[in-house]
């Protein structure tokens, strides 16, 4: 089987090129079936994203110039492609598209969306009839090798932004979140992302003071929330757990007097405070109140840079998966080439052991059942033991990279070519 996949992705191509050629999802079933006709190629599957578009096709001997076939679709010229295009053949072809399906090659890794879009050009694909039977097998073997690596790692799970990490450092600090009270201090995007993540893991009521309270009152109403003037600050911020707070203020709005007045009123019950702002709401000294938990921008950052570390862990974990499965599928497919062989041999020696039998049978005179049943035996077994050697041998081969001269010398050697050109000849052969 020859694989041969050609592309574009978010890395090899700024968008002006690669929104020349994305191709609608109404235009794709044409696009394919053209694909699937371009000479040499014989199956094809056709990736069209906003960040990629690849074509993977099984070709004929790996003869099919899919270069050409990109400029003749898109009436680009060839040199204008050249330098963004990324080409793979065999294992690297199986592997990159293990990868993507996985998404180890998204712009986020570990992005779940990729894996919906393979399957949805899959889909298009075997409607159309331009996947059928090899691209089946290899794009089957490739949701499987994406759900190993979303089972078996956490590549899709850790978390990469400042708002998720801000919810999980929370987590920490409260043991869960349900019902908690969170403040927010101004009213900008950082701050509603932030109060969306601790909502989503169960926060409860939701506060808002900013300068302008017509723009409190507009967030208050986006999260079912409250609208408190920003004179009230003070007066309030104790009923919060948490307290979200980017104001833009040039010095400290939160100071360490601040934070004893919150804890006595709490009767020091633990307040988080996330401090988005730059410069800072939120006085270092405060943190240094028992009770009272600070976290600025650099601070999350830190995590979130942690978390991305983590996440590139979890993605060479990922890596060595699908390397593994790579190994694996073409183990699959150089058995697959030997089956083909072992089969016709058993058939060919078959059909010589019953030739054989009914040539002498008229020689012999009648035979008693028992008679029978010995020469069944006798001729199966001498038939098994010339097969065995030759069968062992393709079996082995199939684990090796010398294949494919193994099954040509035991097709020359049991005329197993002539006999196949003439199966081919005949009417109802194969093509």
């Amino acid at each position: 089987m020859k694989f041969h996949l050609i592309g574009v992705n978010h890395k090899s191509a700024p968008v002006e090129v690669r929104e020349r050629l994305a191709i609608p999802e109404s235009r794709l079933p044409d696009a394919l079936k053209r694909f699937t006709q371009h000479p040499g190629v014989d199956e094809g599957l056709i990736l069209s994203t906003c960040n990629r578009v690849e074509m993977l096709a099984q070709t004929r001997n790996g003869g099919a110039d899919l270069h050409s076939f990109l400029g003749e679709y898109f009436q680009i010229e060839r040199t204008a492609l050249e330098p963004h295009l990324y080409e793979y053949r065999e294992n690297e072809a199986i592997r990159h598209l293990f990868r993507v399906t996985s998404s180890l090659d998204s712009m986020v890794v570990g992005e779940a969306q990729i894996l919906g879009q393979v399957k949805e050009a899959y889909a298009t694909a075997r409607a159309v009839g331009a996947v059928r039977s090899q691209l089946d097998l290899l794009l089957t073997r490739a949701f499987a090798v994406a759900k190993r690596v979303r089972t078996e790692t956490a590549v899709g799970s850790s978390a990469v932004s400042v708002a998720s990490v801000a919810v999980e450092l929370a987590k920490k600090i409260f043991g869960s979140l349900q019902g908690k009270q969170v403040y927010l201090v101004g009213a900008g995007k950082m701050t509603e992302l932030a109060a969306r993540h601790l909502l989503a893991h169960g926060a409860g009521s939701i506060f808002v003071a900013n300068r302008t309270y017509d723009r409190a009152i507009r967030m208050a109403h986006q999260f079912n929330g409250q609208a408190i003037e920003f004179s009230r600050l003070y007066d309030t911020c104790d009923r919060a757990d948490i307290v979200i707070t980017s104001t833009g203020a040039p010095h400290a709005i939160f100071r360490k007097e601040h934070g004893e007045l919150f804890l006595g009123r709490r009767k020091n019950r633990p307040m988080f405070f996330i401090d988005i702002a730059v410069p800072r709401d939120v006085d270092p000294e405060m943190h240094k109140l028992d009770g009272i938990f600070v976290y600025n921008i650099d601070d999350l950052q830190q995590a979130v840079t942690s978390h991305v570390a983590d996440r590139k862990k979890e993605a060479e974990r990922a890596e060595a998966i699908v390397n593994s499965e790579v190994e694996r599928f073409q183990l699959r497919l150089q058995t697959l080439d030997v089956v083909p062989t072992i089969v016709s041999l058993q058939d060919h020696l078959e059909t010589v052991r019953q030739a054989e039998i009914d040539r002498v049978r008229g020689r012999l005179g009648q035979l008693s059942p028992d008679q029978e049943l010995a020469i069944e035996a006798l001729t199966r077994g001498i038939v098994n033991k010339i097969m065995h050697t030759p069968i062992s041998a393709l079996k082995t081969a199939a684990r090796e990279a010398e294949a494919t001269t193994v099954v040509d010398l035991v097709r020359r050697l049991f005329n197993l070519q002539e006999k196949a050109a003439k199966a081919g000849d005949k009417p109802g052969g194969r093509d």
